[in-house]
């Protein structure tokens, strides 16, 4: 456990190119648990490559003194701190996610210069570190709870529910991306910032719907929790849609996929749905150009990443529609606030990398959620702040509005967010532009 005082501190062939218009799909009666445990678990997958080489060339460039201009005047925190936990899963030996550490202080520093912090008092963040080991995240757990904090960050993790039980029974709020536990999703003290069905259901249905597909073949990276859903929840989603679907299970680190590809090409399919990690979908992108594939792609954001740029062909990347928690790599105000607060108050943190910018959402969306707070600040006056804030813009998502008054989804009260983003890429594998859809507004 580290406590660190943040305040004031600086430190193949042509193919129909898939198009991401209108609002996507929201399927009714789906089992979110299951769909929010894949997308999880993905975005934790994602991090295991460690392939981005952070070179720059998918991040816009920032001057200092444009960086001074989006950071805004200084409204500097002062006062007594105000403990935040943050929980990682920091370098294990699955991945190393210390960007979120990274990030996550050089965001508080940021909110402390430029934010007042929370309440008009500096953060100051209580960091635990679980090495994806779930006895460990149960110690981060009780330790933040020891240690009295006003509120707790969980990053990407791949044990997040095991940190987060022990805070939810201590009513602790928490706020996180994402997670498929029933329980965590049925709280009344937690707080996702993604959409559990966008990536993984509503959008290879709406890129069919777009391009007039009959049938999308779905290229799963074999792991419990992404077979769960593409095994179990998606079928009958596509089967209500019109569409046909084929599901391809594939081990990770399976090098030449071109036989697995070979079995899209024999079922008829005319769009693939790939799930997995960058490695993973290069294999897959890769066996499909092989085999001839003239068909839509489509694939989770955490399939394309410098490493896909370098290994994959730019005539098979081109037309790749992919959701987004982020809208990384393009000259938008989400990107350019994150790259300022990241060159200003961290150092050599890697903007290519998905998990950055995940973590400066939630640590930013925490501070968004409390904005005008004033008074004692509690576990009990944060979840009250949280719940009874106005709908706001989510920092770092793109566009995207949040608000966490339960009624996203109110089967699912911890669910914050409806919608995400959509891009299409260019032949360089850059993302030609985002669009936000299913944002819809979230009642009162």
């Amino acid at each position: 456990m580290r406590i660190r005082s943040l305040s004031g501190q600086r430190p193949a062939g042509p193919r129909r190119a898939a198009s991401p218009t209108l609002a996507g799909t929201r399927p009714t009666g789906l089992k979110l648990a299951a769909v929010a445990t894949l997308a999880a678990s993905l975005a934790f997958v994602s991090a295991c490559s460690g392939d981005s080489d952070g070179d720059g060339t998918s991040t816009p460039a920032t001057n200092s003194a444009s960086a001074n201009e989006i950071l805004g005047p200084v409204a500097k925190a002062s006062g007594a701190p105000v403990k935040i936990g943050l929980i990682t899963d920091g370098a294990s030996q699955v991945a190393d996610l210390t960007v979120q550490n990274e990030v996550a202080e050089a965001t508080a520093k940021y909110i402390n210069e430029h934010q007042s912090g929370i309440a008009g008092r500096p953060i100051e963040l209580v960091t635990c570190e679980t090495l994806n080991d779930p006895s460990k995240a149960a110690d981060c757990g009780n330790e933040m709870v020891n240690n009295d904090v006003a509120a707790v960050l969980i990053g990407t993790s791949g044990v997040v529910v095991t940190a987060w039980e022990p805070l939810n029974d201590a009513k602790i709020p928490v706020m996180l991306y994402g997670s498929g536990e029933p329980g965590l999703l049925a709280s009344q003290t937690t707080f996702s910032l993604g959409n559990p069905t966008f990536p993984v259901i509503d959008l290879p249905i709406q890129v069919a719907k777009d391009q007039g597909n009959k049938k999308v073949t779905a290229v799963v990276i074999d792991v419990p929790a992404a077979l769960h859903s593409a095994q179990e929840v998606a079928p009958g989603l596509f089967e209500k849609a019109g569409i046909g679907y084929e599901l391809i299970r594939i081990a990770p680190g399976t090098a030449d996929m071109t036989p697995q590809m070979q079995q899209v090409i024999s079922n008829d399919s005319d769009e693939v749905f790939i799930i997995g990690n960058d490695s993973f979908c290069i294999s897959a992108m890769n066996g499909l150009k092989s085999v001839g594939f003239t068909g839509t792609i489509s694939s989770i954001s955490q399939c394309i990443t410098d490493a896909t740029r370098k290994a994959v062909s730019g005539d098979t990347l081109e037309g790749i529609t992919i959701s987004a928690s982020a809208p990384l790599g393009t000259d938008n105000p989400s990107m350019l606030l994150y790259k300022a607060v990241a060159e200003t108050y961290g150092e050599d943190i890697d903007l290519s990398n998905n998990d950055g910018m995940i973590m400066f959402m939630i640590t930013a969306g925490l501070r968004a959620s409390l904005e005008g707070m004033t008074g004692d600040v509690t576990p009990e006056t944060i979840t009250a702040t949280i719940k009874g804030m106005k709908e706001t813009e989510l920092p770092g998502a793109g566009g995207i509005n949040f608000r966490c008054n339960g009624k996203a989804d109110p089967e699912h009260p911890a669910v914050c967010v409806l919608g995400g983003l959509v891009t299409t890429l260019d032949d360089k594998g850059q993302p030609s532009e985002y669009k936000v859809l299913g944002n819809d507004p979230i009642p009162d």
